[in-house]
Parts: structure tokens; sequence; C-alpha cells
């Protein structure tokens, strides 16, 4: 985990990524920030210079003491969806409990030697039997498939007749030698961090998952959730770090790596010195939290959700909470890779109701349009100097007033744009635009909400006319 290694085997189409921020002198250079991720084009003779270009497509030089080769992607037991003999209540009780399109694959009980997909619907179980046919698997006699691996890859790109395409799997019940093939994946990856390379310090936080430490990785900052090891827990979480090596966004917390240890896993990610959003706004209100800054933490957190909803991954918890500021003032979504493994319950006021959709509230149906709603949520947040959503209204009747047509009113000095992108875009009563977008976000119907990239590109114009 040598942030300083200088290598000669970088060959053209390597991907490295920034330790620092690059400020080129010359203009040869090519300059960069920190995380920021390039591209090698060439070597030069100099070992200490290479020629690399950025994600838009501007090539320089850069010295390789300010790069380290990115990480391979985690890529665990792709058959962690099988779960062998269990029975269809079995399958029921791992399923009916999260969002649409969660499924797992089983032996059938009924025809012996068949297969059963088990998929999750509008808080129902669909159970397809997959039968073998002249030497292969098939559902509906029209697509047929070498083996369950590629009818299940099949069905995760493309409904396809069945209710819903296949979004998440249920891991089976973890078993050790499962625990250390994940762990293996990891380092052979690069993950793996050495403990001896990480000093922790002082508690800065805690969250679902642990406590957060302040941490010292080889003279850099980083932010330590230390993550108590009990199997089945242990091996989600592994595979939802496994996600999260997979994306890689300029306003995404990103991962670092993982220590590995008897008792507990260390999940270490990049130190955002300035805290979460909900803190920031709240300690420095309206006297030092411009307008311009506003329209930036909305933009920046909206970028790395249209991000997320590119690659297909739900959020499920997005809240100021969940947003992080840099020390350069950039807002970063994090906990995106974790919030699946969340104890989600409705006791102990546990369960975020203000942020969270009705359809997902009432059927578990979490979706990147759920995530939309809890957006127009973090928007009012932005906007109200980090208030609590729905003041004066008791957590118990939050929905039933949602349910009812009720929306909150625009905060204070709100744009009328911004409300209205939180609210509903076909009241036409309302032709400005932060309001509208919240109005947009709280339409009831998940489809009639924009998606994160439509709520970008409007964002994106209010941002290029906000001066202060």
């Amino acid at each position: 985990m040598n942030h300083n290694t200088i290598t000669g085997s970088w060959t053209p189409g390597t991907e490295v990524l920034a330790c620092y921020a690059f400020s080129g002198t010359s203009t040869e250079d090519l300059s960069f920030a920190k995380m920021e991720r390039l591209t090698i084009v060439k070597q030069t003779n100099d070992p200490n210079w290479v020629k690399a270009r950025s994600r838009d497509g501007v090539e320089g030089m850069i010295p390789t003491s300010y790069v380290m080769e990115c990480k391979k992607e985690v890529k665990l037991n792709t058959t962690a969806w099988f779960h062998g003999k269990i029975t269809r209540d079995e399958a029921e009780k791992l399923l009916t409990s999260f969002e649409d399109g969660l499924f797992l694959v089983r032996e059938s009980t009924n025809f012996p030697g068949d297969y059963t997909l088990c998929v999750c619907f509008e808080g129902k179980v669909e159970h397809y039997r997959v039968k073998y046919k002249d030497s292969k698997l098939t559902i509906d006699e029209e697509e047929y498939f070498e083996d369950l691996t590629k009818l299940v890859e099949h069905y995760e790109q493309d409904a396809d007749g069945l209710c819903t395409q296949l979004k998440r799997s249920v891991p089976k019940q973890c078993r050790r030698e499962d625990a250390q093939d994940a762990v293996l994946a990891f380092k052979e990856a690069g993950w793996a961090i050495d403990r001896q390379d990480l000093d922790l310090r002082d508690p800065i936080g805690k969250g679902e998952f642990g406590d957060v430490l302040l941490g010292d990785l080889l003279g850099q900052k980083v932010a330590v959730k230390i993550l108590k090891d009990s199997s089945r827990a242990a091996q989600g979480l592994l595979e939802e770090a496994s996600l999260m090596t997979s994306l890689k966004h300029n306003n995404l917390v990103n991962l670092l790596g993982l220590v590995f240890e008897d008792s507990c896993i260390l999940l270490v990610t990049e130190f955002m010195s300035k805290g979460s959003l909900v803190d920031y706004l709240r300690s420095r209100g309206r006297l030092h939290v411009s307008k311009r800054d506003q329209i930036n933490f909305a933009c920046d957190t909206c970028s790395g959700m249209a991000y997320l909803e590119s690659q297909k991954v739900v959020h499920r918890d997005l809240a100021a909470r969940n947003v992080l500021i840099s020390e350069e003032g950039v807002a970063k979504v994090c906990d995106f890779g974790l919030a699946h493994e969340m104890n989600l319950k409705f006791d102990g006021g546990k369960f975020p109701i203000k942020w969270t959709a009705p359809e997902a509230l009432r059927l578990n149906n979490f979706s990147n349009k759920s995530d939309m709603w809890s957006f127009g949520i973090l928007l009012w947040e932005i906007y109200s100097f980090g208030r609590v959503p729905y003041p004066r209204i008791p957590l118990a009747d939050v929905m039933k007033h949602v349910e009812k047509g009720y929306r909150m009113e625009a905060p204070d000095c709100c744009p009328p744009e911004i409300y209205q992108l939180m609210k509903d875009v076909s009241i036409k009563l309302y032709n400005t635009m932060i309001y509208q977008l919240m109005k947009d976000a709280w339409l009831l119907e998940p489809s009639h909400r924009p998606t994160f990239r439509e709520a970008l590109r409007r964002l994106a114009h209010l941002q290029h006319s906000t001066l202060a």
C-alpha cells in the first residue's frame, strides 16, 4: 500500500489514481485533483514522469510519485445466490423483507433435479421453475442456457418475461471457507492493507456499522470504520465492499482498502475533513454558507447519485448525514455500498422514516426512484441549513400526512426552482425551478419522479446562474 511507488512497468492503458493533487508548472504538464483517475498514455525516458490522459481527454506529463496503479475490481463467488436444498417457506423468509428484484436460486422441492428462481416483487415472492430440457436450462422454453450462472446473468440484464429484472442476490449462509475465499479475493486484487501500516487515532463518528476513527495510513489521513465480524454479517459486508471496489467517482467517498483481523474488519476510506453535510450546514448556518455553496452541494450529491443510478446501484439511506465534505468543499456521498447491510427497523426510531419514499416504507420497494425521493428531502435539508425534515409533525404521523398529499413548504430563502424540483412538475402554478425539483422528487408515483441525470441537468443550469 505504498503510495509513492514508482514503476517502469505501467503500459499504455493502465489506470492510475491520484494520491495527491498536482498543479502543473509548464504547458506540457497535466494538472489533476486528489483521487482523480488517469490513464497512462506512454512512458518516458525519465522514470519519474509519464504521459497520461484525464477523463476529459486532456493529455500531459504527470509525476509518477503522485499516483498509484488502480486496484482491481473484486468479484466474489458468482454463485452466492445458490442456496441449495431450502424450502419454499425458507426462501420467502429470506426475500420478503427486502426490495424488488432481490432473488435467490434453490433446488426444486416438487421437481427433483430442477431448480427454482425465487424473486421478490411488490412485497411478494414469485417462484419460477427452472427445468432441464435437451441438456439445457430454461424457464419459458424460449431462452435456453448452458448453466445457472448464464441464466442468472441473462435475467440480471433484462426481465425478459419475469416479474422484474434480477437486481441483487441474497447470499447463502456464510461458511468459514466462503469468508476465507472472500478475504483472499480482496488480497489478490490489492485491497488488503497491512495492519502495521495503519495507525488508529481519535474517534470521529459512530454509525450503523460501528465506530469511525481517524487513522494515519503511511502519512495520509484516512477514516476507518471498525466493523465487528459476525459470520453472515461479515460475508454480507464483504459483498458490499466488493461493490465499492467497482465504483469510482469524484462525488463518492473512495474506498482505499480493508484490514482483516480475527475479531473485526477495518474499512479504510478517504478522510473528509469537514465532516457530514448536515453538521456543516448546522454549524455554519446562513452567515457562512452561501447560495453558491448550497447549489454546489446539491450538484455534487446529485452527480454522485447519477453515477450510482447509471451503475444500477440503490443507496437506500440518502440523507445529508450520509454526505461528507472534503477539505476543498466538495460534497461526496458515503455508505453507498453499505446501506444494504443496515438493520432497518421501525422500532427504536432507527428507520429513517422522514427520508424514505412511501413505496419503500410500505412495500420495501427500494429503487433509484426511492433514492430520488430521499434526494428531495436532502435538498430541503440543504436549503433549510440542516433542519430536521417535517418540523412540528410527529414521526408516527409523517407518512399518513404524505400519503394524503402533504408536502413540506419551501424553506426560507429557498429558490422556487429548487423546491419545484423537489415536488411536482405537473403543477403548472409553479413555473420556476429548486422548490420545483423537490416537488418532482416527492411525486407519489415513482415513475413520475425525475432521474438523477435529469435532476443534475436542471441543477447544473441553476449552478451556472448562481453567483454568491
